[in-house]
């Protein structure tokens, strides 16, 4: 499995991670078998970086189930979580990038996680309430305490890193290694804005949904009928299947045929031939996805190819 530094740190990571959102939750969610199933599986294929976040599953359930997987093997990890989303949108529905809720969070995690330190705390949404120097001053304080190695983000717009970037080196304080966003053959924004704002501040991306929600894997495709127990049979992923999107799917599933290869295989090579992506983190629900997603990612495009997959894809996304 290849490996790449995490924002210029001496932190690597695969570059094919698991992400666990599936894990611990009510409907459509893995259970402690299912999720033990699929965090083994992408230990023996080589995966180093597993990604979870407080928020996932049912009362920190995807935290709890993915430290009751890992067991022993929690050293042998790059072990990412993240804060700031609310727990319960009963209760709340503020994203709580304050000093006192990221100790409390933390404590959290560490408990739920079985383990005493997080390779990497990530700020999962920004508060527009807490400004950034009091967010990064506590992460600081949790890296100086050993409680947490390395710190990032997630869903943050350009101009938001660059200040957390400039914050940083003004206080002296750890900065953000990554962020992660959503990028795919499907959602290629963010290389308007938000790729030169993380080369101006040294990072490296983390793109989530980098099959589409599963438009990429070759499962929907266009006439046809969508399984009800599908992710996109759920109202908010049902949404992305436009007509365009489904014709551009039916784009890129002919590309990838007339070289041989699978439509899976072309969304994660294609991500992994960008030097800004550290790590691409694929969910799964079956061992085999694990397997498939990690053998996906060994195609080399040409630049022949690149300029067609421009084509095909940019424009509307």
């Amino acid at each position: 499995m290849e490996t790449r530094q995490l924002g210029g740190s001496g932190l690597t990571v695969s570059i094919v991670g698991l992400g666990c959102n599936n894990f611990g939750g009510m409907k459509q969610s893995l259970d402690n078998a299912g999720a033990t199933a699929v965090v083994h599986a992408a230990l023996d294929a080589g995966i180093t970086l597993f990604d979870t976040a407080d928020s996932y599953g049912t009362a920190g359930g995807s935290e709890s189930l993915l430290g009751q997987a890992l067991g022993a093997r929690r050293r042998d990890i790059v072990l990412a979580t993240k804060f700031a989303s609310p727990m319960n949108r009963e209760v709340s529905t503020r994203f709580n990038g304050g000093r006192r809720y990221i100790f409390k969070a933390v404590e959290d995690s560490l408990r739920r996680l079985n383990t005493d330190y997080i390779d990497l705390y990530q700020y999962h949404f920004p508060d527009p309430l807490t400004p950034i120097d009091e967010t990064l001053g506590a992460l600081d304080d949790l890296v100086r305490s050993g409680k947490v190695r390395h710190i990032a983000c997630s869903n943050l717009p350009g101009w938001q890193l660059v200040d957390a970037a400039w914050t940083a080196r003004h206080h002296g304080y750890e900065r953000f290694l990554s962020t992660q966003a959503e990028y795919s053959l499907l959602a290629r924004s963010a290389e308007r804005e938000l790729f030169p704002a993380l080369r101006a501040s040294h990072m490296t991306l983390l793109p989530y949904f980098p099959l589409a929600s599963g438009l990429l894997t070759g499962k929907y495709r266009k006439g046809g009928d969508v399984p009800a127990d599908s992710r996109m049979a759920i109202g908010r992923f049902a949404q992305q299947m436009t007509e365009a999107r489904i014709e551009r799917v039916e784009a890129l599933i002919a590309f990838a045929a007339a070289r041989g290869r699978s439509v899976l295989e072309l969304a994660m090579s294609w991500l992994a031939g960008k030097p800004i992506v550290s790590s691409i983190i694929a969910g799964a629900t079956r061992p085999e996805q694990v397997r498939a997603n990690v053998a996906a990612t060994g195609w080399t495009l040409s630049a022949d190819d690149l300029a067609e997959l421009d084509r095909l894809t940019l424009g509307g996304s």
